[in-house]
């Protein structure tokens, strides 16, 4: 049984149909224009709800190579992708030995950088840091740290990623700071209060710690809402999209796919950035083809990004 099926039971079962008999929604791909790369799922903490189960122990998605990840964005342009983006996650990418490499190979084809990162001690690392300064310089404006800094007051993130987590972070995005290397912020909705509060008091911290970063911006300061398998959502039907007053071009998956390798087999993209474990979002270990769909048959897909109107992408 899934950890969802108790609070959703019947639902998400048949990926052409919801629990009541309707069409479910699906996403036709248009085109990657953020192309994801999972680096691996080792990270140098683990959070308390971490969305992917990352850790220090964790390598369920195992550490890809510079070399692979260079030749899987040349399959996905040569299929005439729009890719405009190469966004990295994990864990933690900076714990991943040829990341460095794998920046400078995006950003030497002329393509944008998006980083997700804690900003903690594996990026701070000596040669991560001179890595990173030579890129920004040779690359001005191409790259972009979006840091995971969970709420603007120290407990709230401390008791996700544990003590000193905050002030860590803060660290590290001083130092991006002096060197001129923009930034943004992913935060969490955990705390319960309106999201004019939480960016007014992201605001003041920034302010406060001369960061340029538009708290009112939600490309800038990117909120998530939190993803509880036990919630009880419901499914997103084809009539949804009118009643929403909602496109299914709006949706990640419609223009990204994720890049990962799996522990024990070959390089895979995942439809989604959520779902790197679930076979259903499996799309295949070749380049995608634009017109690929995709059913929106899991939790996530109604509460994080139809719903919650999410997007990892910049």
């Amino acid at each position: 049984m899934k950890d969802h099926d108790a609070a959703n039971i019947g639902k998400f079962i048949d990926p052409a149909v919801t629990a009541d008999g309707q069409a479910r929604a699906v996403v036709t791909l248009e085109g990657i224009g953020t192309l994801w790369v999972n680096t691996g799922t080792l990270c140098n903490i683990a959070c308390a709800h971490c969305y992917i189960e990352s850790s220090p122990v964790n390598d369920a998605l195992v550490y890809l190579s510079a070399s692979e990840v260079s030749a899987a964005l040349d399959d996905v342009l040569a299929k005439g992708h729009p890719v405009t983006e190469v966004g990295f996650t994990g864990g933690e990418p900076f714990l991943n030995p040829e990341f460095p490499a794998m920046i400078g190979d995006v950003l030497a084809r002329g393509l944008r950088v998006l980083v997700l990162t804690n900003a903690m001690k594996p990026m701070m690392r000596p040669r991560c840091r001179a890595e990173i300064a030579r890129l920004a310089e040779a690359y001005p404006g191409q790259m972009v740290m979006r840091v995971s800094l969970d709420h603007y007051a120290a407990p709230y993130h401390d008791a996700e990623r544990g003590a000193g987590a905050f002030a860590e972070s803060l660290t590290g995005m001083r130092w991006l700071r002096d060197l001129g290397v923009a930034m943004a912020v992913a935060g969490r909705g955990f705390s319960g209060e309106p999201e004019a509060e939480v960016r007014a008091g992201y605001a003041a911290l920034f302010q406060a710690e001369g960061l340029a970063i538009d708290a009112a911006d939600p490309a800038a300061l990117v909120l998530f809402p939190e993803m509880d398998l036990g919630a009880e959502v419901p499914e997103i039907t084809t009539a949804c999209w009118g009643l929403l007053d909602k496109s299914p071009s709006g949706v990640m998956c419609a223009s990204s796919r994720m890049l990962v390798k799996r522990r024990g087999e070959a390089l895979a993209y995942a439809a989604c950035t959520l779902l790197p474990y679930e076979p259903g979002f499996d799309m295949g270990t070749e380049a995608p083809e634009i017109g690929q769909e995709v059913a929106l048959n899991h939790p996530h897909c109604a509460k994080f990004c139809v719903l919650g109107g999410a997007s990892c992408s910049g």
